[in-house]
């Protein structure tokens, strides 16, 4: 579709709305009280570390892509509201040795655009979170934070080996990504502790991860089963394997039987189709409206079996898998 060019008048006039937003600006917290209810917005990560501790009943909003629901949709009262936004410190994505760390406040479209070269598997599931608003508007953090056992970042970033790091006041601590989710609607965060950043190793090739999201849509639908795979083979034995599914249990989760029957045997098709039982030890979905128990673990032992003709050059590009059908019979 052809699009005519932004005429000059209106990129000076949103660069001047810019600057002038720029110099009334301030570093100072917002606060807004109302009968029951407070809002804060502070401007730094010291302060809403500090914040959040003193208010650990309060809801942290980012992107609201998933809180504004509850308000909208569940008519949840949401007391105390502290807001993100303004906290740049937040916003940054940097590479530091073998680490790159992506800050919680980073919205998915800017993380995409840093996956894209490295792994640009990881990056297209990306381009399937919803439309461009609500990535332009979701936070990894908050994809984190909230806990869903149907969220897309989780099962990726623990293919990755991904740690959180969680801040409470001045205390900082980090663990690996697969630990920090405990349960249904539980994660290893006390009360006031934030997740302040995702720390994730660049020791994958490209070609190791591959991401597959499979919904009733091929966009802006949410996963019936989100499958993530990273296995390294040397010298045509698998010499580490991570895989981590989420719609399959309660959290995102790794499949540790399927990863032990691979880690040490010939990468081949044998000893994957050997391997893919083993799911049925790791998960035991439930049925809903998105998918039935039984075709998820179907499909979760059929895309382990896609990943190896793919890593083969045997299947064409996963770009296009997505729909609710079975891969192999």
């Amino acid at each position: 579709m052809y699009a005519l060019p932004r005429p000059q008048w209106d990129t000076d006039r949103r660069a001047k709305d810019h600057a002038d937003l720029l110099a009334i600006s301030d570093g100072d917290t917002l606060c807004y009280t109302s009968e029951g209810g407070a809002f804060f917005a502070p401007a730094d990560k010291e302060s809403l570390a500090r914040l959040y501790s003193d208010y650990p009943d309060a809801t942290i909003i980012s992107g609201a892509t998933d809180a504004g629901l509850w308000v909208t949709k569940q008519h949840r009262p949401l007391p105390k509201i502290i807001y993100t936004g303004r906290v740049d410190a937040l916003k940054q994505i940097a590479i530091e040795g073998d680490v790159m760390s992506i800050g919680a406040g980073v919205p998915w479209a800017e993380a995409g655009k840093a996956l894209e070269n490295r792994w640009p598997s990881f990056a297209e599931l990306v381009r399937r979170f919803g439309s461009e608003q609500v990535r332009n508007s979701g936070t990894v953090g908050g994809n984190i934070a909230n806990g869903s056992p149907i969220g897309d970042g989780p099962p990726a970033l623990i293919a990755l080996g991904a740690r959180v790091l969680l801040r409470k006041g001045d205390a900082s601590r980090s663990l690996p990504l697969k630990d920090f989710f405990i349960a249904y609607g539980r994660q290893d965060r006390t009360p006031g502790e934030i997740v302040e950043a995702i720390e994730v190793p660049l020791a994958t090739r490209c070609e190791e991860l591959r991401c597959y999201k499979i919904s009733k849509r091929f966009d802006q639908d949410i996963s019936a089963v989100c499958g993530c795979f990273n296995i390294r083979v040397e010298d045509g034995r698998v010499t580490s394997a991570r895989i981590a599914f989420g719609g399959m249990a309660a959290t995102p989760k790794r499949a540790a039987t399927v990863e032990s029957l691979l880690l040490g045997s010939a990468w081949n098709l044998e000893t994957v189709e050997r391997a893919v039982a083993g799911f049925e030890d790791d998960y035991s979905p439930i049925g809903d409206m998105r998918a039935s128990a039984a075709y998820r673990l179907k499909a979760a032992k059929n895309l382990l079996i896609r990943y190896f003709h793919e890593r083969e050059g045997a299947a064409g590009s996963i770009q296009l898998a997505g729909s609710l059908l079975p891969v192999f019979a």
